[in-house]
Order: structure tokens, then C-alpha cells, then sequence
């Protein structure tokens, strides 16, 4: 039996994908079993293809691979879309009385299973339920008990009443019985269950639980892809702590409202995307000038401009990093997992506050919208760990006091981070403006001021360097040869894609780098290393770009922009390529053993047998 599925439904937008591909893998998660799910789709509302894709196990998973074992095909561009990721003994299921796919050459040995899903749906009680009907028929296929569903179907619908889930159980188990009793193949999947207990989310999500846990009380933000979810798991979920969501008119006024709420002392945060960073540029000066602690996070999509809102690209960094005008301390926290979006957006908080400084909390659209299990100690609450930095209060005050009894929110102490207080905190009233200002935060013009307030600001971020823990986090042996670094969703593909090249006798060391700026220093690493491969989403390769400024070594580059993120399969090729003397296209002569290499009999094709 393989050792997971590989399942993915698809069709036009509109057309009920996501819910589909949500349902099926919540049932696969309460079965006990790994989910990672990942998504195709358009930037509008009706029309053009989209996709939603599972994979699935007993044992972990990170990435998706270049195969399917299970296909909904709701329309023929579906498998016309996927017929690469076809093998002998895919199973595409379809509606044979509205769909003709008899004409349409796939891979031999893939099977054409005809299910009449309107007129199942129909009988079930509505047409609308034909997605349900298919999921049934998979569960056959699958031999996936198909009661697996009703929670899911419950959690779905249940708000529609008793009756509307009864019919899609129903719908279900139409589909199901179909496959049974209609057609007398047997198929090679079994899926296993297991006892265990999974939480199953997605980077946004991950993101708006770690801004609860770390105690955030004001989230403002203007609904963008892919960071829109970040507001919806949010709202209905903070006000139970006390908070409150705002859906501003635009970036500018996001951004400013989570300003004015963390100047009054609130742990504020607003979540954008490319376009928005730029919008927010200004203001994220002036976060950083007049010393405010707060979270800015931008899940990065494919730009520039509008570009493809719903496709993956990690080209903002460039911006992140150097963006906004004069020089602004900040700090650019970047998660490379779905946990890891929950982790560091509560490290980013403790950050901001610390050091009082803006912090970048970066995450991309392949994490934002990737569906992953995990067990429920990964993200423990009681573990969550809170630091609000120099928070003066009480007769604290006194000692940042000047001899007039005034309070100085900007004095120029030797970390760089002054003390803070909350308004209406006795003793600390102040003003502070955007214009340079003095240890009172009057503005000023001279130029011993200016220079000292310049570098009390920079020297905040000197203290972060020496004080905290920006490491990376290492995979592979450590004592390769070939040195892959990395950022962002690529982790989980890299190291899937060592286990690939570790079965053809080639080991990697891999570093993932969650931290932007400040960085970890990996001058050690790459002088130590024969071969130094960046990976990345973007077309320019940004972060390879700055390994070789932080380490002055010229390093290879593996660069993705075509919309799609990387793959394990594909990275074991293009890596394998590099080694080889290729330019990481992944091209490789197949006859050198190379994981592009194919059997002749999968390439070979014929028409879908029914």
C-alpha cells in the first residue's frame, strides 16, 4: 500500500472547492491521520480553475510532492490542470452524465470513474451537494470509513439546521454506496486510522491564535489576500480577551489605528500583503521614531503591483528590510512553518515591546493558506511567555524623572530602550512627535541631539543582537559538503527533499533562517562548506543576495517565480542539478540518476479507462 494519498479536488472558482478540501481534511485529521493541504486558485470571485490539494499519513508530512492518487475532476480542465501529477493507478472521479472525458489522454493505467454526482446529489435532496456525493465516492475508493465526514459535515452546515446536515450525510453515503455497489474495481488505497489526537490550521490562523496568546488587544486591518484570515480567525475570537478587531477603510488607516492603540498601550498589530507594506511605509517610520512597540505583519504574495494576489512569491524582502525612508531600526521576524507562524508571532510581540521597535513579522502565501496537523502540546498556552519590556510605573517613574520633575520617554540610556509608560500612569505624562525630538520628546533641531537620538534608536537593535538568540534552525549533517540555506514555507519541501537525495547517497546540511534582522551569523557555516545553495521564491534572489553580503562568498542560487511553491520532488532535482554543474533548473541528464528521472511506462499514455 503507498504510504500516504495524495488527493486533490478541483473545478471554477465558485464551485464549493474549498469547502470541499476543508471538510475532507478535517475528517482525515479526526481520523488520526497527517494532513498538509495546499490550494490553486484564481483572484476573483466566480470563474477560472481552483484546486485543493491533500496529502496525507500516518507518519508527518511538509510538503506536496508531483503525484496524485485521487482526483475530483469537477470539470475537464481539472485533469487537463493535474495530468502531470497522473500515474498508473490514479483514480479520477467525474460526472460521466454531464462531463465527457472519454477523449482526454492520461497516463497509462489511470482509471476513469464515472459517478453520476448531480443525480445523486439530487436524490440526496439538492444538486448544490454533488462536491459531498464525490467525497463519498473517494471515501470508497479510499476505504475511508465514510462516518469520518459527519463531524465535518456537522461543523460545515450545522448552522443551516438538523435537516441540511442529514441530507449531506446522505449525500455522502450515496457516493460511497455507488462505488460499492455500481462498480466492481478494486483500488490499490487503504487509508489506516489512528488514535491520535491533531489540531489542524492553517498560518493565518496560526498567526491570529499566537496574537491572542500573546496578549494583543487591537488589530486593525484592511482585508487583502492572503492575510484576510488573519482578521477573520481574530474577530469573534479576541473580544473574548477583552480586544477588538477594526476593518479600517484602507492600509493607511490600519496601520494608524493599531498606532494610536499601542500608544495607548495596547499590544496592537495590523497584517497586510505586498501592496499594503507600501501603503504603510510612512507610518512605519514614524512607529519607529517615536519609539511605539508594534507587529506588522506581511504575508507575502506574487507582485509587483497588484501582480497574481493568489500565488506564491516571497519578493518583499528587499522592502522589509530597507524600506521606508531615513534609516529605521526594526526587526524582521520571518516564520518557515505553520507552527512556527504561531511561535513567532509571539516572539514578534515580546520583541516589539523589548525593544520598542516596529517588527516585520513575515510569513508568505504558501503558509497562510497551507492546512497542516499538528498535536495539540505543539502550541501550549501555559508555555507562552510574556515580556513587556521597561514598563515603568509607581514611584519607578521617579528615576526617569528629569531635575524639573518631567518625564523622559526618549532618555539616552545605554541598551538604547528608554522607559515606557502607559497614559495615565501618575508621573509619566509626555508628548512625543514625529519630528526629531529630545529625552522629553520635543522636537528639536540640534545637532548633538540628533545625533544622540540616532544612535540611542540604533543602538537598540545592537543590544538585540548581543542579548537575544537569532539563530537558525538546522537539518541534515553537519558535516556535508553542501550547504543549503533558505526562508520562509521552503523549509518543510527541503527537507523532504533530503530524504530524496539521502536515498541516492547525497546528504545536505540545511539551515533555515527565521530571523531576517537581525540575522544569525553564517560566515562559520558557509566558509566550511564546498557548495552553498540559497533557496528561494523570487526571481532576483533577495536572501541569497544578502548571505553574500553578510559572509562575502559568492553562493549558488535556486529561484522560484513562476506562482507555485516548491515541491520536495522538484527541489531534489534542482539541488541534484546544482551539484552536477547545472544551473538549478533541475534539467539533469535523466540517465544520470537524478530524481527527474522517469519509467517510460508512467510517461507512456492512453485514453482514461471507464
Amino acid at each position: 500500500m503507498p504510504e500516504d494519498l495524495n488527493w486533490a479536488v478541483g473545478g471554477e472558482a465558485g464551485d464549493g472547492i474549498d469547502s470541499t478540501g476543508k471538510i475532507f481534511a478535517q475528517a482525515l485529521s479526526r481520523a488520526g491521520r497527517h494532513v498538509f493541504t495546499s490550494k490553486d486558485f484564481a483572484s476573483r470571485i466566480r470563474g477560472g480553475y481552483t484546486a485543493y490539494k491533500i496529502r496525507t499519513s500516518t507518519e508527518r508530512i511538509e510538503s506536496v510532492v508531483d503525484s496524485l492518487d485521487v482526483l475530483i475532476a469537477l470539470t475537464q480542465r481539472t485533469v487537463e490542470e493535474n495530468t502531470e501529477e497522473l500515474h498508473d493507478g490514479s483514480v479520477i472521479i467525474y460526472d460521466g452524465e454531464r462531463t465527457m472525458m472519454e477523449d482526454f489522454e492520461a497516463p497509462e493505467g489511470t482509471v476513469g470513474l464515472s459517478v453520476p454526482l448531480q443525480r445523486l446529489a439530487e436524490e440526496a435532496g439538492g444538486a448544490i451537494m454533488q462536491n459531498v456525493v464525490a467525497l463519498g465516492a473517494a471515501c470508497a475508493v479510499c476505504e475511508f470509513d465514510v462516518s469520518y465526514l459527519d463531524e465535518s459535515l456537522e461543523k460545515r452546515f450545522g448552522g443551516k439546521g438538523s435537516s441540511i446536515v442529514d441530507n449531506n450525510k446522505e449525500a455522502a453515503r450515496a457516493g460511497r454506496d455507488y462505488v460499492n455497489d455500481e462498480i466492481a474495481d478494486t483500488f490499490p488505497y487503504d487509508l489506516d486510522t489512528t488514535d491520535a489526537d491533531y489540531v489542524l490550521l492553517n498560518g493565518d490562523e496560526a498567526i491570529g491564535m499566537g496574537a491572542i496568546a500573546a496578549g494583543c488587544r487591537f488589530y486593525a486591518g484592511y482585508p487583502i489576500t492572503p492575510a484576510t484570515d488573519v482578521m477573520e480567525y481574530l474577530k469573534g475570537r479576541i473580544e473574548r480577551f477583552g480586544g477588538h478587531v477594526v476593518q479600517a477603510e484602507d492600509e493607511l488607516s490600519a496601520i494608524n489605528m493599531a498606532l494610536g492603540a499601542a500608544r495607548a498601550g495596547a499590544r496592537a498589530m495590523t497584517a497586510t500583503s505586498g501592496p499594503g507594506i507600501d501603503l504603510m511605509a510612512e507610518t512605519f517610520g514614524l512607529v519607529a521614531t517615536t519609539e511605539t512597540p508594534m507587529v506588522i505583519c506581511d504575508v507575502m504574495r506574487s507582485g509587483p503591483s497588484t501582480g497574481m494576489p493568489t500565488k506564491q512569491e516571497q519578493g518583499d524582502l528587499d522592502m522589509l528590510l530597507h524600506g521606508g525612508h531615513g534609516e529605521i531600526p526594526r526587526f524582521v521576524v520571518g516564520a518557515t512553518t505553520v507552527a512556527e507562524c504561531f511561535h513567532k508571532t509571539i516572539e514578534a510581540f515580546n520583541l516589539a515591546e523589548k525593544y520598542q521597535t516596529p517588527v516585520y513579522l513575515v510569513a508568505d502565501l504558501a503558509l497562510s493558506v497551507t492546512e497542516q496537523t499538528y498535536p495539540p502540546e505543539e502550541f501550549d498556552m501555559d508555555a507562552v511567555e510574556v515580556d513587556r519590556g521597561p514598563l515603568v510605573r509607581g514611584s519607578d517613574i521617579e528615576e526617569w524623572t528629569n531635575d524639573s520633575d518631567q518625564f523622559t520617554p526618549h532618555a539616552a540610556t545605554e541598551s538604547g530602550v528608554s522607559p515606557r509608560t502607559i497614559p495615565g500612569t501618575a508621573g509619566g505624562a509626555h508628548m512625543t512627535t514625529g519630528l526629531e525630538h529630545d529625552e522629553l520628546g520635543r522636537r528639536t533641531e540640534e545637532t548633538e541631539v540628533r545625533v544622540e537620538q540616532v544612535d540611542k534608536r540604533q543602538r537598540k537593535v545592537e543590544t538585540a543582537q548581543r542579548d537575544e538568540a537569532w539563530t537558525a534552525r538546522e537539518f541534515g549533517d553537519a558535516d556535508s559538503g553542501t550547504l543549503v540555506l533558505s526562508w520562509g514555507s521552503n523549509e518543510g519541501a527541503i527537507r523532504e527533499a533530503m530524504e530524496l537525495l539521502d536515498e541516492q547517497g547525497t546528504t545536505i546540511r540545511f539551515l533555515s533562517v527565521p530571523y531576517l534582522f537581525p540575522r544569525p551569523d553564517l560566515t562559520e557555516a558557509v566558509e566550511a562548506a564546498e557548495e552553498v545553495i540559497v533557496v528561494e521564491c523570487n526571481a532576483t534572489g533577495q536572501f541569497a543576495d544578502v548571505i553574500e553580503h553578510d559572509t562575502l562568498t559568492r553562493v549558488k542560487r535556486i529561484n522560484k517565480y513562476d506562482g507555485v511553491r516548491f515541491d520536495a520532488d522538484e527541489l531534489a532535482a534542482h539541488i541534484t542539478d546544482v551539484l552536477a554543474g547545472g544551473d538549478g533548473k533541475g534539467d539533469s541528464d535523466p540517465d544520470s540518476g537524478t530524481v527527474n528521472e522517469t519509467d517510460a511506462e508512467t510517461d507512456a499514455e492512453q485514453e482514461i479507462t471507464t
